[in-house]
């Protein structure tokens, strides 16, 4: 006798609740690195921020005995998530923020719903709603008119933004991948892992493209790295990896339509950046497009990359 399939979807009060501190932590990390990067070099931050996280969680998870991996396969797995989900994007990040804001940053992350609903199927099989595929293409136009008018004309400023890209495409991947391959490791651990994976990889990227560049640190750039480190990496993962066991890699995919609002309001507020109306505009087509994403899992009408409507 097969035992029921776990639920998925936000079954309990812990399941919203890790939702919304989600939210909020990851809606205030874009401001953090903004700071953070003013003051240190943009990997040399990063591997700190890791190395800090790692440090973090590997002592919890000895402290609770928690079991780490135990075969090849599932170190293997934590150390290509340590690169896809860590390194790549929060590299891409962090260097990108030392040339536009942090609200044009968390807006171009808020297309990480639409990439995700392209890997899925690539990597599991599964089709997708064809309003969502509609969906897919009107985002990504949005996406197409904030990249060519809403960045910086500069050509650094339009490499940052490739560089956000390109990190999104890295995360989306992995989770998706995480998502497949239902790990059984601890999220606590598993987090950890890929903190240390990443450490070592920015940590290489620091001492090969900074070398000689010195960092200036204040009270204020301090204590960004310890909200990056300790409530955006040690807490805020272990958080999203456990919630990805219950629920769909589209539906934690939202956070990304809350992150952007959030991003965008503190930097307003504290940073004084400017939102140019062009840039609201985009957001509004971007975020409306990724909705319709998100509700767009029924099991009505869908549609295959391959062209073929399912009922």
């Amino acid at each position: 006798m097969t035992s029921p399939a776990p639920p998925t979807g936000f079954a309990t009060p812990r399941h919203y609740f890790a939702y919304g501190a989600l939210c909020l932590l990851w809606g205030s990390t874009w401001i953090a690195v903004r700071v953070l990067v003013q003051d240190v070099p943009p990997f040399r931050a990063a591997a700190i921020r890791f190395v800090l996280a790692a440090v973090i969680l590997g002592i919890a998870g000895a402290a609770m005995k928690l079991r780490f991996p135990r075969s090849a396969r599932e170190w293997r797995n934590q150390v290509i998530l340590g690169i896809t989900m860590m390194s790549v994007p929060y590299g891409a990040v962090f260097w990108a923020e030392q040339h536009i804001n942090a609200s044009l940053t968390a807006l171009l992350f808020a297309s990480f719903p639409l990439v995700v609903a392209i890997w899925s199927p690539i990597l599991t099989g599964q089709t997708v709603p064809r309003r969502a595929l509609f969906s897919i293409v009107v985002g990504f136009g949005g996406m197409a008119v904030l990249f060519f008018r809403g960045v910086p004309y500069s050509r650094v400023g339009r490499l940052s933004a490739i560089a956000v890209l390109v990190g999104v495409v890295s995360s989306a991947w992995a989770t998706v991948s995480a998502k497949r391959q239902a790990s059984t490791t601890n999220p606590l651990v598993s987090t950890g892992i890929q903190m240390a994976v990443a450490a070592v990889v920015t940590t290489a990227a620091s001492l090969t493209l900074e070398r000689g560049q010195e960092s200036h640190w204040t009270a204020v750039s301090f204590s960004m790295l310890v909200l990056l480190a300790v409530f955006g990496s040690a807490v805020a993962f272990s958080l999203y990896y456990w919630l990805l066991r219950d629920i769909t890699a589209y539906q934690l995919g939202t956070i990304d339509l809350v992150v952007p609002l959030v991003a965008t309001t503190e930097g307003a507020l504290l940073l004084r950046e400017s939102i140019p109306l062009l840039m609201i505009a985009a957001m509004v087509v971007v975020l409306g497009a990724v909705l319709v994403v998100i509700r767009s899992e029924s099991p009505e009408e869908v549609i295959s990359l391959s062209g073929r409507i399912e009922a």
